[in-house]
């Protein structure tokens, strides 16, 4: 496979930082939100593991939870998309790379992202590029990667705090739209760590997304990688911007026109999928967002630590596990399917319930939503 140095372009190399300081986030432990969101406990409510269905309602996926979209572009981006393919092929679980816009200008580069593919050929594969491109050029991203569907990532706080990236975000929005009308697979419009609002779900809905990927506050930072890549080591302060996935899944909830399992959308228009990505760290973390309203969820850095460590045959193995241990919760929690786990009584507590009475957002009602707390 051809590529280039990494030494030789500067959008490669802040691929291959990116790839380090993202490792070295991902090595200890803190507390999130997910961790003050917990189930109320009904001694028999449970079910039959045996009857467990555990597919999403997004875009007809077999698991509910997805690779989100994290490298590309340099020769050690290339050997994880290749792993991340295989994982993929293996276990059925949907799979996007990293931001493909450096293809459009070093077309040479495009094998580290289409090995993804042609180890996948038959699986459900997202591209990505950024709000900027144009709707030819989404096009063409998404006809060299052989992609079921596009991500777009918004990144204002991320590009506020790279040295090199961009100060104009007021086209964006319009940028989105012309992309939805020119590529012929669903949008799924993804931040890269900082959540989105109620407000910016609606108008993202109103312009005919596909989907929207929360990807909140909790996993990766960029902001607090865009810092320490700059030699003044400033904008320190922008680590930790922005909402969780969990806080934006409060934003949304009861949001007309998003979330797949809704009725569909005036005049007959599909509902955009929701998903939520960004600090989801095992199996108890995936169902706890698919109770607030996820589709699917993402993962990212979870999954690339395991891949990088322990290879292939380890990760492939984790996923497998992952999918029988969401099985095992929702059998507990006395659910069939993914559904079943919005009837489910969950408690939402601490800092996440402060924030969610601040923005005005009632989250008692989860508290006494299921047949067991009907008596």
């Amino acid at each position: 496979m051809t590529t280039t140095d990494p030494a030789s372009d500067s959008t490669a190399q802040r691929k291959d930082d990116h790839i380090r300081l993202a490792m070295e986030q991902h090595s200890g432990e803190t507390v999130r939100d997910y961790d003050h969101v917990r189930f109320v406990h009904h001694a028999l409510a449970g079910g039959s593991r045996d009857t467990v269905d555990v597919s999403s309602p997004a875009f007809g996926w077999s698991a509910p939870f997805y690779v989100s979209g994290m490298t590309g572009g340099t020769a050690k981006a290339a050997e994880i998309n290749r792993g991340l393919g295989i994982v993929a092929r293996e276990t059925g679980i949907p799979v996007a790379c990293g931001s493909m816009g450096i293809v459009l200008r070093q077309p040479e580069v495009a094998p580290t992202f289409t090995v993804l593919r042609e180890a996948n050929p038959d699986g459900f594969v997202m591209a990505n590029t950024n709000a900027n491109v144009s709707g030819a050029d989404a096009a063409r991203i998404v006809e060299i990667m052989g992609a079921d569907a596009l991500q777009v990532h918004v990144n204002a706080a991320q590009e506020t705090a790279m040295p090199e990236g961009d100060r104009d975000f007021s086209r964006w929005e319009g940028n989105i739209a012309a992309i939805i009308d020119a590529v012929g697979v669903p949008v799924i419009v993804k931040e890269v760590g900082a959540g989105l609002s109620r407000g910016t779900v609606a108008a993202l809905r109103d312009i005919g997304v596909g989907g929207v990927d929360l990807a909140g506050r909790g996993g990766t930072d960029f902001g607090a990688i865009e810092s320490a890549r700059r030699t003044d080591s400033g904008r320190h302060y922008l680590a930790g911007w922005g909402q969780s996935s969990v806080a934006s899944l409060l934003e949304t909830a009861g949001l007309d026109g998003v979330g797949s399992l809704g009725p569909v959308g005036d005049g007959g228009a599909p509902r955009a999928a929701l998903l939520a990505s960004g600090g989801v760290r095992h199996p108890l973390d995936v169902v706890r967002a698919l109770a607030l309203g996820a589709d699917a969820v993402g993962v990212a850095g979870t999954f690339l630590k395991v891949l990088t460590t322990d290879g292939e045959d380890a990760l492939i193995a984790l996923v497998r596990e992952w999918l029988t241990e969401i099985a095992d919760l929702m059998a507990l929690l006395g659910t069939r399917d993914v559904a079943g786990l919005r009837t489910t009584d969950v408690l939402v507590t601490g800092p996440l319930r402060e924030y969610a009475e601040l923005r005005g957002f009632d989250v008692t009602a989860y508290a006494r939503r299921g047949p067991w707390s009907r008596v």
